[in-house]
């Protein structure tokens, strides 16, 4: 487990280590107003509200990178993680925040209700206290699949790993939007951003954008030909 901080700054930042599948969940709120939110709570719900509780925080909402089971529990492909979003539930008055092109997904997914979610469109900011947490549709791996800005920090789920990139050969994927995804969308973000991804799939569990551009080679394909012969497409 690593946590992020910045002296005088109102944001908190933890990356977590969760469950069997080297997955990542991170808190992200305020220091002020002593509320957070948890990212992708599929394992180890109670451990999660318990380091939250430990930093005298409290968990208010869940951020949704996208609805594979790994990442907010439930069941699709014959594969299945109990507890999850619907266990946070029942332990927090918490909503679950959600890209609208994944919410039906989560739904099917996770059994979870209506009333349970927000749905998103990208662009939009979710606010605590003075932290900004900005929300950006990157389409791939899944229709709905979103990634997280804050603070020059971005929460990538399974879009971008370091020196990987998400599965585009799943029901829902699209080896198309996964190149635009990562040439234009995330092609835009500054070199000095963190990638904080999904899974711990790489040689160290954080990279700037200015390393992967040297070594993700995912990130250094520049038509969308050659993209889509690599991905066998």
């Amino acid at each position: 487990m690593s946590m992020s901080s910045e002296a005088n700054s109102d944001l908190y930042f933890r990356q977590v280590p969760v469950g069997p599948m080297a997955n990542f969940a991170y808190l992200i709120g305020s220091r002020t107003t002593r509320d957070c939110v948890i990212v992708d709570p599929a394992w180890e719900v109670p451990k999660l509200l318990e380091l939250a509780r430990a930093d005298d925080m409290t968990v208010t909402g869940a951020l949704v990178t996208h609805y594979h089971p790994d990442h907010v529990g439930g069941g699709m492909f014959g594969f299945e993680v109990p507890g999850g979003v619907t266990e946070l539930l029942t332990h927090a008055n918490a909503k679950i925040h959600v890209n609208k092109h994944e919410a039906d997904g989560l739904k099917q997914v996770t059994g979870v209700g209506e009333t349970d979610l927000v749905r998103h469109d990208g662009g939009d900011i979710i606010t605590l206290g003075e932290v900004a947490i900005e929300l950006i549709h990157t389409p791939g791996h899944t229709p709905g699949s979103q990634c997280f800005l804050v603070r020059e920090r971005l929460v990538a789920g399974d879009t971008l790993f370091v020196d990987g990139c998400g599965r585009v050969d799943l029901p829902g994927a699209d080896p198309e939007a996964m190149f635009r995804t990562l040439s234009d969308t995330l092609g835009k973000l500054v070199d000095d951003v963190t990638l904080f991804p999904g899974h711990d799939y790489g040689s160290k569990p954080t990279s700037t954008m200015r390393e992967q551009r040297k070594t993700n080679m995912y990130l250094k394909i520049r038509s969308l030909s050659d993209w889509m012969r690599l991905m066998g497409a």
